[in-house]
C-alpha cells in the first residue's frame, strides 16, 4: 500500500474513521468498557495535547509506555505519535534492571506507567535515571514527583491538529526481546503499520470492519501491536483487550464473552488451551473464523489437535520485531502443517548459505527477507544494524529450507542447529515428533556433549497434567522419536522439567538449557 509523502499514521488509523462517519462504531472492548472511534479520537487528542502543552514534549522525543493492555496504552501510543513524538511501548514483564537500561538508552523524558507496575519502577533510584523528568501514572497517584494520567488529560483540549510528519519519519520504537543480550530499540516509520495491515491483514487474513480481534500477545510486542491496534483500526474493526494473564480459563472466558472472529496466539498458549478441559460441554469457539500462530514454529500435532477439537485451522507464520509483523505465512485453505508457509504479499524471501549465496531447494540455509516494513535500524547500535540489515534485505537469524512449491520450513534459530556426526539436525524437527506423544505438553531439544565431547541431542520435556515422570516414560519417548526419525536425531537424554525457560514473547530460551548442569550419559528423571 502506498501512502502520501506527508503522512501521520494516526490520521489513517483513527481520524479517518471519524471523518468518514464511523465515529459511533466501537473501536475497543475491554472487560465491560466500550470505546467508540469518536471517543478514541477525543482521548488520543487529549493525551497529545497534555504531552505537548503541559510536559513540553517535542517532535521526535521518545515517550515510554509501561502499560497493561487497557485502552490507555492505545491513547498514549497514538497521542504521542499524533504530535510527532515517538511512543515506545515496553515489556511489562521486565525487571528493574531492564527498565533502568531502556529508560536511559531511549533518553525519554516522559514515562506513562500503570499503577500496578509502579513498584518495580520505584526500585530504581531516581538519580540513576539520567533523562527521566516526568512520571505519569494511570491509576492512583500518591507521590509529589508523579502526576496522574487523569489530571494530565482531563483539562487538555479535545481538539488536536496532527503533526506534519512524513511517511519516513520515526513513528515508534519497539525493543526487540532477543534470546540473549540487552534489548535493542528497533526504529519504525509512520508508513510501516499501513504496509503490514495491507500485506498480512488484508493479503492473508482478508480483514474487514466486521472483524473482532483478540490477541494473546500484548500490545508492547510487535506481534500484539499489529493484532490489537493497527490491524483492527486499519479497517474500522473492533479490538478486544484483556489486561490479565493469558491463562487457559481467562482466554476461553474472553472468547466466549466477546466473540472474536480472529484469535492470535502462540504455540505455547495453544498447547495450554488444549490441555485445559471443560467440566461440562466444551468451550465455544464458534465465533472464531481464523486462528493465527507466531513466535515459535507451530508443531503439526498442535495444529491437528486444535482443528479436531474446535474445527478451527491455525495459520502458522513467522515475523519479527525488526520486520514489525508476520512476513511468511500459511494461507486459509492452503495450510501445510509444520511449515511457515509462503512469503506474505509485499515481501520477498530467500534462503542463502553463510556467504550469502542461494542454497539448492530442500537444503537448510539462512532466511533473508525484503519488504517495506523493515526497521531503519537499531538505536545507537550501528554494528548490530550492519550485521542484521544488508541493503534492502534483513537477516532473520532463522534456519530454513524451501520446497519446490515455495513453502518455507523452519529448522531452528541459527545458533540452535545441531551438527550430530557431521549432519545438521533441526531441534524443531525432533520437538515436533516429541510433542506428538500424548504425555508431552511442551518440549525443547538442545545439543549436549557426551563423554567423548561429541554433540548429541538432549530433550527437555514438560509433561501433560496428571502424567508422572518415570524412567520407563523416558525410554518410551526416545523410542517414539527413533521410530519416526533417523536414530542419530534421537535425544540421548531426557529431562523432565516443570516449565521451559522463555522470553516474554513465549520464545524458548534454549541457551539457558544449554547452559544448565551437564547430564550424565543415560536418563535423568
Amino acid at each position: 500500500m502506498s501512502v502520501s509523502e506527508t503522512f501521520n499514521a494516526v490520521s489513517y488509523l483513527v481520524d479517518r474513521h471519524v471523518d468518514d462517519g464511523r465515529g459511533s462504531k466501537v473501536a475497543i472492548e475491554c472487560a465491560d468498557e466500550r470505546v467508540t472511534y469518536a471517543q478514541l479520537q477525543e482521548r488520543v487528542n487529549r493525551v497529545g495535547n497534555g504531552l505537548k502543552k503541559a510536559l513540553k514534549v517535542r517532535m521526535e522525543e521518545r515517550v515510554l509506555l509501561l502499560l497493561l493492555d487497557r485502552p490507555e496504552i492505545i491513547y498514549g501510543f497514538f497521542g504521542a505519535m499524533k504530535i510527532g513524538a515517538v511512543p515506545v511501548p515496553i515489556n511489562t514483564l521486565w525487571k528493574h534492571a531492564e527498565f533502568e537500561y531502556v529508560l536511559n538508552d531511549s533518553r525519554a523524558r516522559v514515562l506513562i506507567v500503570d499503577e500496578a507496575l509502579l513498584s518495580t519502577l520505584r526500585d530504581i533510584p531516581r538519580e540513576r535515571l539520567e533523562f527521566l523528568e516526568h512520571v505519569v501514572v494511570v491509576g492512583e497517584c500518591e507521590r509529589d514527583d508523579e502526576m496522574s494520567f487523569e489530571s494530565l488529560t482531563s483539562v487538555a483540549d479535545q481538539n488536536l491538529q496532527v503533526a506534519p510528519t512524513r511517511k519516513d519519519d520515526v513513528a515508534f520504537w519497539l525493543y526487540s526481546s532477543g534470546s540473549t543480550g540487552r534489548p535493542k530499540g528497533c526504529i519504525h516509520s509512520h508508513d510501516s503499520m499501513a504496509f503490514c495491515a495491507n500485506a498480512y491483514g488484508r493479503g492473508v487474513l482478508d480483514i474487514t470492519s466486521e472483524d473482532r480481534f483478540y490477541s494473546i500477545a500484548k500490545v508492547f510486542f510487535a506481534y500484539g501491536l499489529g493484532n490489537s491496534v493497527y490491524f483492527p483500526f486499519s479497517v474500522g474493526g473492533t479490538t478486544i483487550l484483556w489486561s490479565g494473564p493469558p491463562t487457559a480459563s481467562n482466554v476461553y472466558d474472553t472468547i466466549e464473552k466477546h466473540r472474536p472472529t480472529l484469535f492470535f496466539s502462540v504455540p505455547t498458549n495453544f498447547g495450554m488451551l488444549l490441555a485445559h478441559q471443560s467440566p461440562q460441554e466444551d468451550f465455544d469457539l464458534s465465533s472464531v473464523r481464523q486462528a493465527v500462530s507466531a513466535g515459535e514454529a507451530l508443531p503439526p500435532a498442535l495444529f491437528d489437535r486444535f482443528k479436531r477439537r474446535f474445527g478451527v485451522e491455525i495459520l502458522d507464520g513467522i515475523g519479527s520485531t525488526e520486520v514489525l509483523h508476520i512476513f511468511v505465512s500459511n494461507r486459509p485453505g492452503h495450510i501445510r502443517p509444520g511449515s511457515s508457509g509462503l512469503p506474505v504479499p509485499g515481501y520477498e524471501a530467500k534462503v542463502v548459505d553463510d556467504e550469502g549465496q542461494p542454497v539448492p531447494l530442500g537444503e537448510i540455509g539462512n532466511l533473508m527477507i525484503r519488504g517495506d516494513s523493515i526497521c531503519a535500524g537499531y538505536w545507537n547500535q550501528r554494528d548490530k544494524t550492519k550485521m542484521t540489515i544488508d541493503g534492502q534485505w534483513i537477516r532473520t537469524g532463522d534456519k530454513y529450507r524451501q520446497d519446490e512449491e515455495g513453502y518455507l520450513w523452519y529448522a531452528g534459530r541459527s545458533d540452535d542447529m545441531l551438527k550430530v556426526g557431521g549432519i545438521w539436525v533441526s531441534p524443531t524437527e525432533v520437538e515436533n515428533v516429541l510433542i506428538e506423544h500424548e504425555a508431552v505438553l511442551e518440549c525443547a531439544v538442545v545439543g549436549r556433549a557426551d563423554r567423548d565431547g561429541l554433540i548429541k541431542p538432549a530433550g527437555y520435556v514438560v509433561l501433560a497434567p496428571d502424567v508422572r515422570a518415570t524412567s520407563e516414560l523416558s525410554m518410551e519417548l526416545q523410542t517414539h522419536v527413533s521410530s519416526r526419525l533417523s536414530d542419530y536425531k534421537r535425544p540421548r537424554w531426557i529431562e523432565f522439567i516443570p516449565q521451559l525457560p522463555k522470553t516474554a514473547t513465549g520464545k524458548i530460551q534454549r541457551f539457558k538449557l544449554r547452559g544448565s548442569d551437564e547430564l550424565a550419559d543415560g536418563i535423568r528423571v
